[in-house]
Order: C-alpha cells, then structure tokens, then sequence
C-alpha cells in the first residue's frame, strides 16, 4: 500500500468477478475513469518521505523474500505525505453506493475497507468506515468457501464447516508491525464510466477490516484514507478484478502536485481514447518467479546528458533467488536505485553541477545544492534506457527537489545489497502516461496528454 504499507503476502489464484451492465450498457462503456486526488496542496517535509519510504522498500523486498521461502476512469488524489502512499482514489461500495478514500498502490493486490458492524451507526462520521449493516448486497465469505484460500488465515482459527455463520477471516501483517484483520468478502461496486454514466459491478471481492492496529494504518501518515486500493498484478487486485471487462489494462498521469490549483490525475481503467497510442513508447514488464504483484521493468543503461554512465548490467538483473530488478511503484514517493548505480550517477551530477553543494546532514540527501545565486537553475538531464529500445526521459523537476529555502537536493536513495533492488517512485514518475498493458505484459510511457511537471 501507500509509502509504508506494502502486503506481505501477494495471491497468485485465479478469480473471475462479474460485472452487471446488460449487454447494451456495456457497448457504451468504453473505460472506467476514477480521479486520483492529492489530499495536501504543497509536498511533505523530504524527511518525512525518506523515513515512510524507507519503511515501504523495506516491506517490498520482504514481499519479494517472503516468496521465496513460500476502461473505468477514476480521479487520483495525492496524500502528500508519509505512509500511505501519494495518491487516493474515491472508491463507491454497497447497496447503496458508500462513498470511501482509499489509498492507490501498483504495489499490492487486495483491495480493502475499515469496516463497522455498528447497528445505529448515527454517531459515526459519514465516510470514516464501511457499514456493512447498512448494505443489502454486502455478502462475506463462508469459511469453507474455496475463495478463503486467496487470503491469509490467522492461526488457530478452526473453520466449522456446518455453522451457518462462519466468515472467511484474513490478517494481514505489514513489515512495521502494522495488521489489518477482518472478514474476505463481495459487494457492488459502483464506478463511473467514461460516458459519466455509473456502472455496477457484482461479486467484487474486498477485505472488510474491523481490526487495525500499528503505526501505518492507525497514525497520521494514512492521512484520513479508509482502506488501500491494490493495483498489482494479482488475481484479486481492481486491476485484475475488473480489468478483464475492459481490455485487461490500466494507465494513469501523476499531475504535479505542487502547482496551485493542483490539477486532477485520473486512474482509467481499460482502453482510453485518451491515450494515444501512436506517442507512446514501451517497455516489457518483466516476470520475476517468486512474486506475482509487481510490475517490473528492465533498465539496461543509464544517460546523463547524453553520456552513457559505466554501470554493469548485472546490476539490474534479477537473480535466482528473486533479488535485484526494478519495480515500478505509485506507493513510493522517491526512487531507490541499486547502490552500485546510485553512487556512479551521484558521482556524475557532482562532476556536471556547477552550484556550491550543501553539506548539511540533516537533509538526508547525498547531493544538494546552494541555488540562491541563480534564479532558475538549470540541472543535468538524465535518462533510463529500458528493453524494448525504449527510453524513459524525465525532467530534471522530477529528480531535483526543493528541500529548504534556496537549496535543491538530488531525489534519488541508495539500495544496498543483497537485494540490489531499484524502485522508479511517483515522483519520477509525473509528467508521464503510463498504460499497463497485462494482456501484452507491456508498459507504456508517453509525455504527450499529461501536464508537464
């Protein structure tokens, strides 16, 4: 989930979900579009980010380790600082339709829901929780249901087969020692379709939460979301659950948040005339065989204005043990390289950057800069050539960042050894289209139709 909230556990069963538009309906909706809010006008305070996204990585890799031992629209909103991630998606669940903010994360599969039981639930905020009372289409799970094996049990919970009120259960653990608890469950979902009209769709699956405990989903940094929205690759993320109706893809453009009025990113589920294929360039997501959520990319080289940095390719591989690779994350707000690249492309910068540097060990950044004598200071241009013969240009905003009056830090942090793990963070990723194409194992990248950060 969000920065430092990442499922430990990633599901690799198939489930089929159904959707309810008749057959006419569904000959209108072309995709499914969701805004992605951003809750805070301005960025939070670098450290901040470091420390969640710190927290996050940490919880990827033990996704990953773990293993090894064994077209809807939707508005983005970002959540600005630590924890759960940068940006929120407006999420309607239940007969009828229960409005919630939930965290959007490429980086993990379950979609899931604070949950009440509350039977007059007038004293309860509107929008704090599901209520599951107030919904005649909210149905959970028999424990014996073959659907319960997509989740994690907890221990010592025996399941009676006869009882007629015996709820699948999950827990999810969480690397900061956070854990969610509750009931696997199918309700309806309502989205909004490129048309503006609203669809239904029946037999979605979801965790419905009603214990929480720990500091990334109970404290501040959830920043007032109600559950996390996964995006990854498995059979029960959104992605996976409703993508099929609409061509088993999504894509979204991560808008420059610190622009006032911060302008409004969209998460679009399916085929979108809004995005022209003709402009976009691809890349091969690539499979690594002890996880089955994330996207991952391989980067073959890296360029600093235009000069190709000696960094062994080895150093982006993925090795027989799941180590290494890079993975694409919205959850993550900077990005992590492997150490052996990361100190190479430091070294460059410092070699091209004509400004005074900051020795300042409280900004926790490796490479920043005194800007004042300057008015609009100029910075190297660095690029990722990626399989495919694809190469993924960002502007120098999205790696650059203002971390104190008049001083700009290089956004980028070391990954050592032994996963030799890169993460390409949301902050790189603005300014761009990126279609994830499932279907073709493919992602693509274009500038052309995002607002240039």
């Amino acid at each position: 989930m969000g920065r430092t909230l990442l499922s430990l556990l990633i599901f690799s069963l198939y489930f089929l979900s159904s959707a309810t538009p008749s057959a006419a309906n569904h000959r209108k909706i072309e995709y499914l579009k969701l805004p992605l809010l951003h809750k805070d006008t301005f960025p939070p305070n670098p450290s901040q980010s470091l420390s969640s996204d710190l927290r996050r990585i940490n919880t990827l890799y033990s996704s990953v380790n773990h293993r090894s031992i064994r077209s809807a629209k939707l508005p983005l909103t970002s959540g600005a600082s630590s924890g759960s991630g940068q940006y929120f998606v407006d999420l309607k669940l239940g007969t009828p339709p229960q409005r919630l903010l939930l965290v959007a994360d490429t980086g993990s599969d379950l979609v899931w829901v604070t949950c009440s039981a509350c039977r007059n639930c007038s004293s309860r905020r509107r929008g704090s929780a599901f209520l599951a009372r107030h919904s005649s289409t909210y149905f959970p799970f028999h424990c014996y249901d073959k659907k319960c094996r997509l989740v994690p049990n907890p221990r010592g919970v025996a399941c009676n087969h006869t009882r007629q009120h015996s709820p699948c259960r999950y827990v999810y653990s969480y690397s900061d020692e956070s854990e969610t608890r509750g009931f696997f469950s199918t309700e309806t979902t309502t989205l909004n379709a490129s048309s503006g009209s609203a669809v239904k769709f029946k037999k979605f699956v979801f965790g419905c939460s009603f214990e929480a405990s720990g500091p990334s989903i109970t404290g501040p940094s959830f920043n007032g979301a109600q559950g996390v929205m996964g995006l990854g690759r498995g059979s029960i993320s959104l992605a996976s659950q409703l993508g099929r109706r609409f061509g088993n893809k999504f894509s979204y453009c991560l808008m420059d948040y610190t622009l006032s009025p911060t302008p409004t990113s969209y998460l679009l589920i399916g085929r979108s005339a809004e995005v022209n294929d003709s402009k976009m360039s691809y890349t091969p997501m690539i499979n690594n065989p002890f996880t089955s959520t994330f996207y991952y990319i391989g980067i073959e080289s890296v360029y600093i204005e235009g000069v190709k940095l000696q960094i062994s390719p080895s150093v982006w591989a993925i090795d027989e043990l799941g180590n290494g690779g890079t993975v694409m994350d919205s959850g993550t707000t900077l990005t992590f390289l492997a150490e052996p690249a990361y100190r190479r492309i430091v070294k460059e910068f410092k070699r091209l950057v004509r400004l005074p540097e900051v020795d300042d060990p409280t900004l926790e950044f490796d490479f920043c800069v005194n800007v004042s004598s300057v008015s609009k200071p100029s910075f190297p241009k660095m690029s990722f050539k990626l399989r495919g013969d694809s190469v993924l240009s960002p502007t120098p905003g999205n790696y650059f960042i203002d971390t104190a009056e008049d001083v700009k830090c290089l956004a980028l942090q070391p990954l050592a050894a032994p996963s030799g793990f890169s993460v390409i963070g949301n902050l790189m990723q603005q300014g761009f289209v990126f279609e994830f194409d499932r279907d073709r194992s493919r992602i693509g990248f274009t500038r052309h139709g995002c607002g240039l950060p």
